[in-house]
């Protein structure tokens, strides 16, 4: 009787917890009921003791203590301003001696990283607040080193205003001209691919302006049609549709020319800077340096494994080479963002020997010494300390999934900074005293903590949990880690999500999600993870229909050396497509899924290789999702695709390995879907390739965006998408 009664209360008490969890919905994933708290723009200060952050209401800019993680200060508030008023704020600059600040406010979205916007200029002290210009928004504006000067560009061309003169402001270039002639800020293909918004910089002194010029007037152009469409609505084009039309340099294509100049600030006077360059390479950044007689301009031929650093004068405008790295197959656009410019040194990542490892050379470019070795990948430089030379990266030295913070000094010593699993982050002060640590994992939400540069926990700033309560009570799913083996041999690294009520004696339809892009990663223990962030919570929507969600990380992608992620070079979709179906095969195998309902999807490269992968050869899916995929590299930009593919005119073969070659070949339920004005993946990739089905006799679904680009948001866009990707799989796998 007793043990009766205590079954009772245990069923009990089973039924109420089940009753108390609550049901996630597609508005909770696309709505922000689970978003995480961040830490909202920080800039570490120049006394090496504080750093600045947005305050959570976005209305002030406000000084903390790194050593004790205290107000120390208000910077800025919208509130209490001489002068101009302004009702919000997107962003700041700060000047380099920490007198003033630049305002970011009606913030214009124009790519992925490029923006226009109106700045102000704010006296700290004064706390006056007033325009930087009466003409216009402006872009990248930068400081001068004594904070007297602001560079900015406006309408391709670059204009200067001194502070001391009464923010007088005049016009350095007059050539510049939308879609022929760029100044200061880089050309679509730049911005996109090189991963970067701004090509000039003042020399040390404040005497010189330096920039980069794209003449892209032989780029051929990409128009997209656009329409009335609706949130926002373009009245304009409410009965005829219009066109935004851009210079998009294809693979195989013409590139921009491109050529560095300098101007003297007091004589006025323009020189193009006299940089070796090939007629068809890149000039992928350009640096300051602490000598005014010196800045430095890198260099890439077309086929990008050549990397040139010069040291350029740029008053004499002559150059001298100080670096060149030569890699096999391609330099990873990461050494780019990643090599650190300081005083007497330059520190350069490098893939040369099998892994990305960290090289110190001196300021006059001879090498003295490898600071990090290992068969590990160095993913993110975050600075090098002049007075211990001691450089401070993040790594991924435990596996490919985990990342940690290192301290490695040039007498070989390497030190971990951050102990717990996961994905351990750092922005450092300028004294490399202390760091803002960010802490993830695959089932925990982020956690923001001051340290010092031991790694000693100072004070816990942020540790999300109200979202952590929210999880617990919709008692998600928690995330799987798993390795198998391919017929091929090959280890691989996935994650998997399975129904909250999981029975192992049952069979359950599988999707898969995978980008598979090279050098990317999906299967990381981190909050990032899943096919729309948020720690997979549109992943484990869909277990809450009766899936179980997979992801797999195939040859090609990053964390695991060199010779790993460039095996596909030439080839790109050939062996990422195969690993895939020998994903589906693996999971087929396991006793609790039904191998005759397995799907795949994809966006953007994610979306190309399901549609590789779907026409494999082995019918392993019965549906796939492909949202903007490129469907033919033909089609896509010179920099990224000739870095993996070489040009087309040079490898045939290997871009004829694509979906819309293997169109006869798709086997499953297919749908497609793509944002009218996607920039980046153009709606030709799906036409042409849902062309190609046609033609094949191959049934497809499709679904059109209007006017949404390659993210596809805007309004309740966002949401319609999932909802098509959930009930497309809810009505073929089940």
């Amino acid at each position: 009787m007793k043990k009766t009664m205590i079954l009772c209360v245990a069923f009990l008490v089973s039924v109420l917890h089940l009753q108390a969890a609550t049901e996630l919905t597609l508005q909770d994933v696309t709505g922000g009921k689970f978003r995480t708290e961040t830490l909202s723009a920080v800039t570490p200060l120049a006394d090496g003791e504080s750093y600045a952050q947005i305050s959570s209401d976005g209305s002030k800019i406000v000084q903390y203590s790194y050593k004790t993680g205290q107000q120390t200060g208000v910077l800025f508030d919208l509130n209490n301003t001489q002068g101009e008023r302004i009702g919000r704020f997107d962003g700041y600059v700060l000047s380099p001696d920490g007198k003033r600040m630049l305002i970011q406010t009606q913030t214009e979205r124009v790519y992925r990283r490029s923006f226009k916007a109106v700045y102000y200029i704010y006296n700290i002290a004064t706390r006056k607040l007033e325009r930087l210009s009466d003409y216009g928004p402006q872009q990248t504006p930068i400081w001068s080193p004594d904070g007297t000067q602001i560079a900015f560009v406006r309408d391709n061309n670059i204009f200067l205003v001194k502070l001391l003169y009464g923010n007088a402001e005049s016009q350095v270039t007059q050539d510049g001209k939308f879609n022929e002639v760029i100044n200061g800020i880089p050309d679509w293909v730049y911005e996109e691919e090189f991963g970067y918004n701004s090509a000039m910089t003042f020399n040390a002194d404040g005497t010189m302006i330096c920039w980069v010029r794209f003449d892209e007037s032989k780029v051929k152009t990409y128009s997209l049609q656009m329409f009335r469409g609706m949130r926002p609505a373009i009245e304009a084009n409410a009965t005829y549709p219009g066109a935004y039309s851009y210079k998009y340099p294809k693979a195989g294509e013409t590139n921009s020319t491109v050529a560095a100049f300098s101007y003297d600030i007091k004589s006025h006077q323009t020189r193009r800077l006299e940089v070796p360059l090939d007629a068809d390479g890149y000039m992928p950044r350009i640096k300051t340096t602490g000598d005014a007689s010196k800045i430095l301009i890198y260099t890439m031929n077309r086929h990008q494994d050549e990397l040139n650093i010069y040291a350029v004068n740029p008053r004499s405008t002559v150059s001298q080479l100080l670096i060149k790295e030569s890699v096999s197959k391609y330099i990873q656009e990461s050494v780019l963002s990643n090599t650190i410019i300081t005083d007497n040194h330059i520190l350069l990542p490098s893939d040369r020997d099998g892994y990305m490892q960290l090289y110190l050379y001196g300021a006059n470019g001879q090498l003295q010494k490898r600071l990090t070795n290992g068969a590990f990948d160095v993913t993110a430089v975050y600075g090098f300390d002049e007075a211990t030379q001691t450089a401070y990266y993040q790594a991924a030295a435990k596996n490919a999934m985990n990342r940690e913070v290192y301290a490695a000094n040039a007498k070989g010593k390497v030190t971990c900074l951050t102990q717990k699993d996961g994905w351990n982050s750092a922005i450092f002060s300028k004294s490399f005293k202390y760091f803002v640590h960010t802490w993830s994992d695959a089932n925990t939400p982020q956690v923001f903590a001051l340290c010092d540069n031991s790694g000693r926990t100072l004070k816990t700033l942020v540790d999300n949990k109200n979202v952590r309560e929210l999880l617990a009570a919709s008692q998600l799913p928690q995330k799987e880690m798993f390795t198998f083996t391919t017929g091929e041999g090959v280890k691989l690294n996935g994650w998997m999500v399975k129904p909250s009520n999981f029975d192992a004696s049952k069979k359950y339809p599988v999707i898969m999600f995978q980008y598979s892009g090279p050098g990317s990663q999906q299967v990381v223990n981190s909050w990032s993870i899943g096919s729309m962030g948020q720690g997979g919570l549109f992943d484990q929507y869909l277990t809450q229909q009766g899936f179980i969600v997979a992801c797999v990380d195939g040859r090609g992608t990053g964390g695991r050396g060199a010779d790993f992620e460039k095996c596909i070079y030439l080839h790109m979709g050939d062996l990422e497509s195969k690993d895939q179906v020998e994903t589906a095969l693996y999971l087929g195998s396991l006793p609790y899924v039904d191998k005759d309902n397995i799907g795949i999807w994809g966006w953007s490269f994610g979306g190309f290789n399901t549609l590789m992968s779907m026409s494999e050869g082995r019918p392993v899916f019965k549906a796939g999702v492909a949202v903007a995929p490129p469907t033919d590299w033909r089609f896509y930009d010179t920099v990224y695709t000739e870095r993996y593919m070489r040009t087309p005119q040079e490898n045939a073969d290997g871009y004829d390995t694509n979906p819309t070659v293997r169109a006869k070949n798709l086997h499953g339920a297919l749908l497609i879907c793509h944002g009218l004005a996607d920039d980046n993946v153009h709606p030709q990739n799906t036409f042409e390739y849902t062309e190609a089905l046609v033609q094949a006799d191959k049934d497809f679904k499709m679904n059109i965006y209007t006017n949404r680009n390659h993210s596809i948001y805007g309004g309740n866009t966002r949401m319609h998408l999932l909802r098509q990707i959930v009930n497309f799989f809810e009505k073929e796998l089940k």
